[in-house]
C-alpha cells in the first residue's frame, strides 16, 4: 500500500465510522520480538493534555493485554474495506496465544518510524502511538445501567497513546 507520512493536522478521519464500521487493528509488542494484532471497534481519538491521542481498551483475558502492559507503545491500522472479513475475522476472534495471526491473515508486518510496535504493509492508515496513561475501568462508576451487561468480571484496562506519527494514503489526507 502506498502510504505517506503526514502531520496529524492533515489527517482526515471520521472516528465514529472508522471505529464502528471499518474497525482498527491494535498491535502491541515489538517488530523485532513478540507482537500481536487485535481487532478493536471501541476507542477514542482526539486531544488530551495538549497532545493528539488515541484511546484503546483491552480486556485482561486478551493476549494483547500483557503486551500492552509490558510495552511503551502501540499502533492502530485501518485496512481497505475488502480486507475486513479476512483480517478482522481472524484478529477479532482468535487468540495470539494459539495462532500466528499475521501468517493466518497473510499480512506483512513493517517496522514503524517512531515506535517499536509494527504496522502492516496492507494498511491504508497507520497511527503510531506512545503510551502516556493507563487505568482500569471501575464498574462502581458506570452511570448507565446497560454498561454492566457488557461485562462479567473482566473489565477493560484503557490506554491513552500520544499519536507520534501518522502514515496514510491520499484518501486519509486533507
Amino acid at each position: 500500500m502506498h502510504r505517506q507520512s503526514m502531520a496529524i493536522d492533515q489527517l482526515v478521519l471520521r472516528p465514529f465510522h472508522t471505529l464502528d464500521k471499518r474497525w482498527m487493528l491494535l498491535t502491541a509488542g515489538t517488530a523485532t520480538g513478540s507482537f500481536n494484532p487485535m481487532t478493536i471497534s471501541w476507542g477514542a481519538l482526539g486531544t488530551v493534555w495538549n497532545k493528539p491521542f488515541a484511546m484503546t481498551l483491552v480486556r485482561p483475558t486478551r493476549h494483547t493485554y500483557g503486551l500492552m502492559d509490558q510495552g511503551h507503545d502501540f499502533t492502530l491500522s485501518v485496512f481497505p474495506e475488502d480486507m475486513k472479513k479476512r483480517v478482522h475475522g481472524v484478529c477479532g476472534t482468535r487468540s495470539g496465544r494459539d495462532l500466528d495471526k499475521v501468517a493466518a491473515t497473510g499480512l506483512t508486518a513493517v517496522p514503524s518510524a517512531e515506535v517499536e510496535a509494527p504496522g502492516f504493509d496492507e494498511a491504508e492508515l497507520i497511527l503510531e502511538c506512545r503510551q502516556i496513561y493507563r487505568d482500569d475501568l471501575d464498574p462502581s462508576l458506570f452511570m448507565a445501567p446497560e454498561i454492566h451487561k457488557l461485562y462479567t468480571d473482566d473489565h477493560h484496562r484503557f490506554w491513552f497513546g500520544e499519536v507520534v506519527a501518522v502514515h496514510g494514503t491520499e484518501a486519509w489526507r486533507v
